[in-house]
Formats: structure tokens, C-alpha cells, sequence
């Protein structure tokens, strides 16, 4: 009751967020400072119990308030920390930070220009931007920014079903044809996700074989659509990966795409995580052939650093989108405004209320610059190529592949010293699966690093070292390793 809007709270108000205001400068200062941990790791049930979440009848205080929010970042984990590799999506970036807190003021929706006009612009922008240097001509097509790449890619298969079936969004499944769809068995689980929740089934996502270093195998591909069409089945879109999760894989986009064009079959790009290769004069040539697909997904929340969550599904055929998804709601998109309704985007989306997502990427863009982004995506291929450099004739190591990594994934098993002598066999093997899983343990109870492990088909658990953090540097790289060591050599 002391707060705004109640009458004379302006000072409370101010106080009251300048000093949570305080707090998150202080946490903002701490995530990058090196002697800090990266997390304060305690048990779920340590935390149930040592403090009280539970929501009451009656108000707390304002410096209640104040302790929930400190406590709650004690705990959180520093995604902006220099040696945090834990997820693809690391970093903090501070104009990134402030235009989420002027969103969060703003508090408006996305669905039309009535209520969000310079956002509305400026996703328009952003998005023709992205599809320029996608090479789409002049940036035509459409698009939209989706709350994360599975749903992106869940909307270009959504895109693609309705393109050859236009019927099926008031008919539905039963009256068309049995679709399948293909993409590589090293791909996003997005892809059957979305599949099982349009309707199309996680049986037909038909999953091509892959490389030794994890890329589709284009004579697999269409192989398999020959299979699928002399079943009587109707293969309606194939999802090719721009850097994949595990290994940081580009499929070769252009083979796929004369397949695609060969067999009539939509082509999407998922560039969740290597879409902001784009952005470097260096690197975009793993990504050659990408101008010819239908659809892509472009997460700029991954590589490019903006604050979660940011994730752009770009469809080179203008109009489709809206086509597909408009339900034509006459107290939001009324037919007689006053302005030009093309600025209206929300029919085109399946949410009724759209976060803003587009500002943060555009005041990022602004103060960086396309050749800012370019220098910290550069930064992290380069610390990549280091960390790749530093280990593959190191003794303890073994790469999960041979040759550098396309993208900033390091795949590789730690050998403790007990493993190094033995000879492959079974009980290696065993032994070998539960190193990661230790040393991974041990790095979050004495919070001083975090990086990913993970099986992937009859490779035992390894390690998936990423990074997209600009605040890296080769002396976090060095910690990295020398921490591995030192909690894995009794092992």
C-alpha cells in the first residue's frame, strides 16, 4: 500500500526501486568478477528448507521485499560470468540489460501498433535486416520473433504444412495426406516436438544419418524421401541444421537445398545456434547455401549474446505467415482503423499476447554495430580454435572428432590418470561414462566453473565445452582445463 499508485507513494516508490535497483548493480558487478562462483550450489531440498517461499494472506514489508530479492540472486546462477560454458546461451551484455528493463517498463504487447508502435517498427526493421543478410533479395519475406527456437522451428513446419495443404488449418489432419518430415539425427528435439504437437506424429520426423563430425549426409536424404514417397507417404519439409547443439555442425545446405527443389519440399534452416555466424565476414561461409531456403531459425539469445530470450523465424515467401495463422479477431484487428493495418502483425503469430522481444537485439545492433557483433563472434571461434588447440595432443584428452570444430563446441573425454593405461574394453568404457558426470558434480558444489556433458549415441558421456560469452578470455580457457584436472585426476 505504499507504493504508486497509491496516493503521495512517489518517494516510497523511488526509494523502493533505487534500491533494487542497488542490488542487481551489485550482482551485475559480481558476475563478472573472476574471484566470485560462478554458482552457490545447494540441494533443492536445502533450499526448500532453509528458507521460506511459501506465499501468504497477509503483505510482507518493503525490506522483506528487498531480502527476497537478494536471496534470490545469492542462488541464481552468474550466466554472465566469464566461466560459465554451461549452456549456448551465456553472457551479459549491458545495453542488452537496459533495454529489457525499459521493455519490462513499457509493458505493452506485440500484437499490434495501436499499443506498441516503435516496437512494431522495429521488429519490422530488425527482421528485413536479418533476412538481408540471410541473402533473400532487398529482405523481402516475412517473420516474427517466437518465444525460443522450438517454437520458431514448430512454426516453419506449421509454414510448410499449410504451403502444400492449405485445407488442413479449418479441415485438419484427417484430410490430407500422411506427411513425413526429415532431418538429421543430429538435430534439435524440436523438430519430432513439433511434429507431436501439430498433429503430424513423432513417427514421421524420418532422421537422416549423419558424418563422423555430425552433418547430414545429403545421398541419405534423399534416399530416404524416395523410401518415404514409395510408401505413399508426402514428404512436405526437410530441416536442416546450422550448428548443431552437441557438435557445433553445419549441414551442407547447398546439396539439401537442390534436393529440396528436385522433390518440391520445403526447406528450413534451423540457425538457432549458428545463424549469428552470419554476422562475420570470416565465418558466414559455413552457412552457404542458406538464401535458398523457405524458412529459417535465427536465435540471436545464442551466439550473438542478447539477453534471453530472443529467437527470429524468418520465412522468405511474404504473406504465407499471416495466411496460415489469422483467425481475423474483430476487438484486436479491426478492418476500419485509422492507419496502415500491414503494421498489425499479431494475426500472424499463434500467441495472443507477444512479449517485446526485438528491442533488445535492435539497441544491442545500435551500439555494436553489425562489425561489433562480428568482433565477439570472431573472439569466441578464435578462443575456440584455442581451447581445441591446447587439448588435442594433450595427455588425458581424447577428441569425441577429429579436426577443429566448425562453431565453438569442443567435444572431448578427460582421461583420469587411472583410464590412460587401460586398454578399450568394457569396464573402460564403464568407467569412462561416469568421469563427466563427477567432475561436473564437483564444479557446481565448489562453484568455480560450469560446462556441459552429455552421451551421444554409442559415445559415453563426454564433455561439450561452448562458448559465447565475449567475456572470455584464453586465461578462462587455461582455468577451464586446469580445473578439470584438478577434480578429476583422483577419479
Amino acid at each position: 500500500s505504499d507504493l504508486l499508485p497509491t496516493c503521495n507513494g512517489e518517494i516510497t516508490t523511488m526509494s523502493f526501486l533505487q534500491d533494487v535497483v542497488d542490488i542487481l548493480l551489485q550482482y551485475v558487478v559480481k558476475s563478472f568478477d573472476r574471484s566470485t562462483k560462478v554458482i552457490d550450489f545447494h540441494y533443492p531440498n536445502e533450499l526448500l528448507q532453509e528458507y521460506n517461499w511459501e506465499l501468504a494472506d497477509q503483505p510482507q514489508t518493503l525490506e522483506e521485499i528487498l531480502l527476497n530479492c537478494r536471496t534470490t540472486l545469492k542462488y541464481a546462477i552468474k550466466t554472465g560470468h566469464p566461466r560459465y560454458f554451461n549452456q549456448l546461451s551465456t553472457g551479459l551484455d549491458m545495453v542488452g540489460l537496459a533495454a529489457d528493463w525499459l521493455t519490462s517498463a513499457a509493458n505493452t504487447n506485440m500484437f499490434t501498433y495501436e499499443i506498441a508502435p516503435v516496437f512494431v517498427l522495429l521488429e519490422y526493421v530488425t527482421l528485413r535486416k536479418m533476412r538481408e543478410m540471410i541473402g533473400w533479395p532487398g529482405g523481402c519475406g516475412d517473420g516474427i520473433f517466437s518465444p525460443g527456437g522450438a517454437i520458431s522451428n514448430m512454426y516453419a513446419m506449421l509454414i510448410a504444412r499449410f504451403k502444400m495443404f492449405p485445407e488442413v488449418k479449418e479441415k485438419g489432419m484427417a484430410a490430407i495426406p500422411r506427411l513425413v518430415a526429415f532431418t538429421s539425427e543430429h538435430s534439435h528435439f524440436s523438430v519430432k516436438k513439433g511434429a507431436a504437437a501439430l498433429g503430424i506424429g513423432t513417427d514421421s520426423v524420418i532422421l537422416i544419418r549423419c558424418d563422423e563430425r555430425g552433418k547430414m549426409i545429403p545421398s541419405d536424404l534423399e534416399r530416404r524421401i524416395v523410401e518415404a514417397k514409395q510408401k505413399g507417404f508426402v514428404p512436405f519439409l526437410v530441416s536442416a541444421t546450422a550448428g548443431t547443439t552437441v557438435y557445433g555442425a553445419f549441414d551442407p545446405l547447398i546439396a539439401i537445398a537442390d534436393i529440396c527443389k528436385k522433390y518440391k519440399i520445403w526447406m528450413h534452416v534451423d540457425g538457432a545456434w549458428g545463424g549469428g555466424l552470419l554476422m562475420s565476414r570470416k565465418h558466414k561461409w559455413k552457412l552457404n547455401g542458406v538464401e535458398r531456403a523457405n524458412s529459417v531459425t535465427w536465435n540471436p539469445h545464442k551466439m550473438m549474446g542478447v539477453p534471453l530470450q530472443c529467437s527470429a523465424l524468418l520465412v522468405r515467401e511474404e504473406g504465407l505467415m499471416q495466411s496460415c495463422n489469422q483467425m481475423h479477431a474483430s476487438y484486436l484487428f479491426q478492418q476500419d482503423k485509422h492507419y496502415d493495418l500491414s503494421y498489425d502483425t499479431g494475426d500472424k503469430a499463434l500467441q495472443c499476447g507477444r512479449h517485446v522481444d526485438v528491442f533488445k537485439l535492435w539497441l544491442m545492433w545500435r551500439a555494436k554495430g553489425t562489425t561489433g557483433f562480428e568482433a565477439q563472434i570472431d573472439k569466441c571461434l578464435e578462443l575456440a580454435e584455442y581451447l581445441y588447440n591446447k587439448i588435442k595432443n594433450r595427455d588425458g584428452y581424447e577428441m569425441v572428432f577429429d579436426g577443429k570444430p566448425q562453431h565453438t563446441n569442443v567435444c572431448f573425454w578427460y582421461l583420469p590418470p587411472s583410464l590412460r593405461g587401460m586398454e578399450d574394453s568394457e569396464e573402460r568404457t564403464s568407467r569412462l561414462m561416469k568421469v563427466a558426470p563427477v567432475i561436473k558434480a564437483r564444479m557446481m558444489e565448489y562453484g568455480t566453473t560450469m560446462v556441459s556433458y552429455q552421451p551421444l549415441g554409442d559415445k559415453v558421456n563426454f564433455f561439450r565445452m561452448v562458448i559465447s560469452n565475449p567475456a572470455a578470455t584464453h586465461q578462462d580457457i587455461d582455468f577451464l582445463i586446469d580445473e578439470i584436472e584438478r577434480l578429476g585426476q583422483d577419479l
